[in-house]
């Protein structure tokens, strides 16, 4: 007898259907069929046992399980419930086999008939519901997560027998909903107001949040880099509901979301450490898998003490960071991993640190500033769109009592900025702020007078600045304007987004 049931693969960050046809006839063995990956292969001794364990039929006949489309190569272990219940139902051990066809199911069982949380639950439901499915059946750890999905019964269940007792007409379990949540709670963590001094660093990373700019910060050790790019996320403005499923979508296939998680409202923050390899930061491997820089899409990457990470690995960086996205190729797939993140980094001017510092005088030996700069390749610093002195504190400034700025004024202009720049590219696809904009839409918000003409070709002339610089320059100003109303671009604008290029300006190290 021929039983189809319904599963799901993941390729990148998208689910495609798979159809688990199960045939019993006479004669010997067990093949698995349709390019399985080993722990497909194995999901069979994990299915018998689960079967015999639960009291079911395991057939001693030949059992032909054929995963369709067989051209595309299927990995993880979450075929043993659709395999299972495609069994039971050629043995005819489940009342309504019919029924398997308007369901689609995933989970790996345990030698029991547990079921054991999977990556990807939410993929998997979107392709549930653009395929029609009357429901979905996942482990009850990832019912939250797939329940998100609206117009599609999700089911969460945590043994073999519940699905079976479903398809025997025995017992209908709930389908779970997903709990609401309100994405525009306040972000906790550490404030602004909690930095003594450093205006212009507050009001640069101000600038960088409302318009999703790159931004490193260049000072000595102890200046507060670190400590302040730590209360980035504080002024982020709140994912919108699409940003969220996005998100969400790739922490899910990456295995990072936890345990009855439903969706990321957060922007992500992602800090990983300066040995990373290539591999972790793009993502890759023989079934690929995001990296850091896709984990933090609509988010912030960090990356402290930008020098000391290897120059490979950050020149994986560059493509993604003008083209929003990483493709992953390997000889039988090729993959796509969004990648809309705002860089954040901060470094030593120098190996000593203390390069144009106001009071303490640097030790390093000539030319070794240079070199240490050179750590950083040019086309990734042209690439980012602010560069920040970060000069220390003064005593008088760290020993007042009095309290700064607070988060949450700062993301209130933020967030005023961002619905300018939403409105603004309503129409078109896949812009969302300032630093997004391509040329085109440059021609059309980014329109400046003859005086701020004048001002950028003094500014190229002296500073040798690139075109790409040039492009930064305007994209910035135009979030300066956002911020002060959404008007035009004026000659101020230009002029405070020129002294955000400090690399430039300074001649840093000659």
């Amino acid at each position: 007898m021929l039983v189809k049931t319904f599963g799901s693969a993941i390729y990148g960050v998208e689910a495609t259907t798979i159809t688990v046809e199960v045939s019993v006839t006479n004669g010997l063995h067990t093949f698995v069929v349709g390019l399985p990956g080993d722990a497909v292969k194995e999901s069979m001794r994990r299915v018998e046992s689960a079967i015999k364990s639960n009291g079911y039929y395991m057939p001693r006949t030949k059992v032909v399980v054929n995963l369709a489309p067989a051209d595309l190569r299927k990995t993880g272990s979450a075929f043993d419930l659709p395999i299972a219940l495609g069994i039971l139902g050629a043995t005819e051990q489940i009342a309504f086999p019919a029924l398997l066809k308007e369901f689609m199911m995933m989970g790996e069982l345990g030698l029991d008939g547990l079921l054991q949380p999977l990556r990807g639950a939410l993929p998997i439901a979107i392709q549930a519901r653009r395929e029609k499915f009357r429901g979905l059946f996942v482990p009850g750890q990832n019912a939250c997560e797939a329940a998100v999905v609206e117009s599609l019964k999700v089911y969460g269940i945590g043994h073999l027998n519940e699905v079976v007792s479903f398809f025997n007409g025995e017992s209908v379990p709930e389908p779970v909903r997903a709990p609401v949540r309100d994405a525009g709670d306040d972000p906790a963590g550490p404030d602004f107001s909690e930095v003594r001094g450093q205006g212009n660093l507050k009001r640069a990373l101000e600038v960088a949040a409302a318009g999703g700019h790159n931004i490193l910060l260049i000072g000595p050790p102890g200046a507060g880099k670190t400590m302040i790019a730590k209360r980035m996320p504080s002024i982020l403005p709140p994912l919108s509901l699409r940003e969220a499923l996005e998100t969400t979508r790739i922490h899910s296939v990456a295995g990072k979301l936890p345990e009855q998680a439903t969706l990321i409202t957060r922007r992500p923050f992602r800090s990983p450490h300066h040995t990373i390899s290539q591999a972790a930061l793009a993502g890759g491997g023989a079934n690929p898998q995001p990296g850091e820089i896709s984990l933090a899409h609509n988010g912030v990457l960090f990356l402290d003490e930008l020098p000391e990470f290897n120059r490979g690995v950050l020149e994986v960086m560059r493509q993604p960071m003008e083209e929003r996205r990483v493709t992953i190729s390997r000889a039988k797939i090729v993959v796509d991993f969004p990648a809309a993140f705002m860089l954040l980094a901060a470094m030593n001017p120098c190996p000593c640190g203390y390069y144009n510092h106001p009071e303490r005088e640097c030790t390093c030996p000539p030319g070794a500033v240079r070199k240490y700069l050179q750590r950083i390749s040019g086309p990734l610093l042209d690439r980012i769109d602010l560069h920040i002195e970060v000069v220390p504190t003064q005593f008088t400034v760290l020993s007042d009592d009095r309290p700064g700025l607070s988060s949450s004024a700062i993301r209130e202009r933020v967030i005023r900025a961002r619905e300018i720049q939403e409105t603004r590219y309503k129409d078109c696809a896949g812009i969302h702020c300032n630093a997004q904009m391509n040329s085109q839409w440059m021609e059309e918000v980014c329109r400046i007078g003859p005086a701020g003409q004048q001002l950028l070709r003094v500014a190229m002339q002296r500073l040798k600045l690139s075109a790409r610089a040039y492009d930064r320059i305007l994209k910035v100003g135009r979030t300066l304007a956002d911020l002060a109303g959404g008007g035009a671009i004026e000659p101020e604008h230009l002029a405070e987004a020129i002294q955000y290029r400090s690399l430039d300006r300074e001649n840093w190290g000659v």
